[in-house]
């Protein structure tokens, strides 16, 4: 079923086995069986691939814009073109459902679109100095070598999401998949290279030892950027090393994202957003409403339809058409949850769905819903990345502001009012690099993607995602007489 996906590591333009042989497993969430074995790449491995970027770097600066752009939208319309044949191995390596598979692939396509188009938009400047002796040219080019670290729950849009700015931008990149689905990047990559990439201009070494491979790349003095997507404890190390050679750094890190619903809501739409908010990619979203602060007056009316709606899902294996909801995608993440619920309860909060790990193969969990949720519950402070809803009140715009700020993360938040000035102030005052305001999903390859505080620094997509990748030059040229 697999067999037209890469297991090798790719330097150079060559499919090459690890060091020894080495290979790791990757399963299949649902039944727990084994997908393939991939090489496991060494620190030699990653630095031959950084080896292969720094001598591509030169010749792919060069390429014009426009051709970087063609490259671009060819992967873009053959990504389409098998759109099943990679949902289905979404499916298989990640575990969401066929159908939300096929949105990833849509998504991943668009920003392989998008920044086809922002490759022939690169631009400078021009102008007199303020004494007028000068002209001052500034010119942007491309960064140089990067490391890119994606994350397991989008295994098709977080690379395209990074490799697509980098390759329009001109530069050379090591792509660093998760261990747990390296097989969707070794396939994007592939494409890729039918679409016209030349040898050495990404590379990929998938590695189950992702500290041992990024530490000696990121003291390579030849890596000019990191990447990264994953959460704040892993961001703040990676930073820490990024100091040392004073690398470029994006980071997308953790969230804890507040969903507010005022008095004025209308609760068909908030409770349509948060369905959306929370359940999409099964809860293991660095975008998924993680706090429902629900205004006291419709708090009750909000919970009953949130779990009436919740109720109705069903679990199952992605590739089962009446599946709604697949397995969370490995048994540690898997009870990190049931952990989180488990200690929410015991400290007093009422479980009104789900909160059962469901016997049987697979790390499935059910949709959960809980109310009357402590203040100080720990589940208020970590990011849950599962199918669960933690519901608690307000009374007053104040309060409900102040408890949507009471994090060190600033990723997303999500407002629902009908009052156009309740809207502005909350929206000005809630401290998130993204607002969805009266609705549940704010991800588009058009607009720049990221968070403030400690959920990361840098923008991905939008006008701005390319700038991540481009350093400007400033250029003084003599015009005095």
């Amino acid at each position: 079923m697999l067999d037209w996906v890469p297991t090798d590591a790719f330097i150079g333009g060559r499919w090459v086995p690890a060091t020894n042989g080495a290979t790791f497993a990757v399963e299949n969430p649902a039944t727990g069986e084994t997908l393939a074995h991939v090489a496991d790449a060494t620190a030699q491995v990653g630095l031959d691939a950084l080896e292969a970027a720094a001598l591509a770097q030169p010749q792919w600066a060069a390429v014009p814009p426009r051709r970087r752009a063609e490259i671009l939208r060819r992967a873009h319309d053959l990504l389409l073109e098998r759109t099943e044949q990679f949902a289905l191995l979404i499916t298989l390596e990640m575990g969401k459902s066929l159908a939300e598979s096929r949105s990833e692939v849509a998504y991943a396509a668009d920003y392989l679109r998008w920044f086809a188009e922002e490759a022939v938009r690169i631009d400078g400047g021009w102008k007199v100095s303020e004494d007028g002796s000068a002209r001052v040219l500034v010119m942007r080019q491309p960064v140089g070598p990067c490391l890119l670290i994606t994350p397991w729950n989008a295994p098709l849009a977080m690379p395209a999401r990074k490799i697509g700015p980098a390759l329009a931008a001109g530069c050379t990149s090591v792509v660093k998949p998760a261990a747990q689905t390296p097989l969707t990047t070794n396939a994007l990559v592939s494409l890729l290279v039918e679409a016209g990439l030349p040898d050495g201009v990404v590379n990929v070494v998938p590695t189950n030892h992702a500290s041992a491979l990024s530490e000696p790349l990121m003291g390579d003095r030849r890596l000019r950027k990191v990447s990264f997507t994953g959460s704040t404890p892993v961001g703040r190390l990676l930073l820490a090393r990024a100091s040392q050679n004073v690398l470029r750094t994006s980071m997308e890190l953790g969230g804890n994202a507040p969903f507010v619903v005022c008095a004025d809501a209308d609760l068909n739409a908030a409770v349509a957003g948060a369905m959306t908010a929370k359940l999409r990619n099964i809860g293991e979203a660095c975008i998924a409403a993680n706090r429902f602060y629900v205004h006291a007056e419709v708090a009750e009316e909000f919970a009953e339809r949130l779990v009436e709606r919740m109720s109705t899902l069903t679990l199952g294996v992605g590739t089962d058409p009446s599946t709604d909801l697949g397995p969370l995608i490995d048994d540690r993440q898997r009870r990190r949850v049931a952990d989180l619920v488990d200690d929410t309860v015991a400290g007093g909060a009422r479980l009104r769905a789900g909160g059962a790990v469901p016997e049987g193969p697979g790390y499935f969990y059910p949709p959960t819903v809980m109310t009357d949720v402590p203040a100080d519950a720990r589940i208020t402070q970590e990011e849950i990345f599962g199918p669960v809803a933690v519901i608690q009140t307000f009374t007053t715009e104040a309060e409900a502001l102040h408890a949507a700020n009471d994090t060190e993360f600033g990723l997303v938040s999500y407002v629902y009012t009908q009052d156009l000035g309740r809207a502005l102030r909350m929206v000005e005052q809630i401290e998130t690099g993204m607002v969805g305001l009266n609705r549940g999903y704010v991800s588009d390859p058009s607009a720049p993607f990221g968070g403030v505080k400690q959920s990361g620094i840098g923008r991905e997509g939008g006008s701005s995602g390319i700038d991540e990748y481009l350093e400007e030059k400033y250029v003084a040229i003599d015009t005095a007489r």
